[in-house]
């Protein structure tokens, strides 16, 4: 998504691709250049999500109901307990399904069964605590755990950052154009941004959880916001 952060000045059939970089000359015979500046602002993820869920099964639906809801109170109680914040715990997923078995002599199937799925995803805004979260939860009974999500709570800054290293950038480039056309920067006609934000996303699968051996141990990695922006300078002689 692009926003314009200046008036357009000239109508937009007077740029060159926003891609490229380059010069050229407007319908009122003023050149211009147009360039794309990149600038990458990165930090250490302080927030994590995950989902966390338990999955039961058995011959009867409200035994497997039964079992499921007391497995999935006690994850919830020690989430509470280890500081998640109530709010910062959704459910997001909640099933009763029967098993069936089928037959290859054309029989129809038959229910054998039935599954339970309760999943919630929570929000740890104190990273020291996720591991042990974690492990007290798999304790607790849940088995199925799917994949972590990093991020940085305060984005704005780290945005900002990458804005102005993208504009530095853009800039430099449309300076050099400039030097090389025997002319210098004038005043700025557009300004438009693109951002990528790509914060690492570590999964852990049941397998992984499956043991309570020593705490599960968490690399949150790095947080990188990219802005790209796509600005238009007059230039004058």
């Amino acid at each position: 998504m692009s926003r314009l952060f200046a008036p357009l000045v000239l109508s937009l059939t007077f740029l060159i691709g926003s891609i490229t970089s380059g010069m050229a000359a407007g319908a009122d015979g003023k050149r211009m250049v147009s360039v794309t500046g990149m600038g990458v602002a990165k930090a250490r993820p302080d927030t994590a999500s995950i989902s966390i869920g338990v999955v039961s099964e058995g011959d009867s639906a409200k035994k497997v109901l039964g079992k499921n809801s007391a497995a999935m109170n006690r994850v919830i109680v020690e989430l509470k307990g280890q500081k998640v914040d109530p709010k910062d715990i959704q459910t997001t997923n909640f099933t009763v399904r029967p098993k069936f078995q089928h037959f290859k002599d054309g029989k129809p199937p038959v229910i054998i069964g039935y599954r339970v799925v309760n999943s919630v995803r929570i929000m740890v805004r104190d990273l020291k605590m996720l591991g042990a979260i974690l492990d007290q939860t798999v304790s607790l009974g849940s088995n199925q755990i799917n994949g972590i999500q990093f991020s940085v709570e305060d984005t704005a800054s780290l945005e900002d950052e990458a804005r102005k290293k993208a504009m530095a950038d853009a800039r430099h480039k449309a300076e050099l154009y400039a030097a090389a056309g025997n002319a210098m920067l004038g005043k700025v006609l557009v300004i438009s941004e693109d951002f990528i934000a790509s914060p690492g996303r570590p999964e852990f699968g049941r397998a992984a959880m499956s043991a309570k051996a020593t705490p599960v141990p968490i690399e949150p990695g790095e947080h990188r916001v990219q802005a790209q922006v796509h600005v238009s300078w007059e230039l004058n002689n």
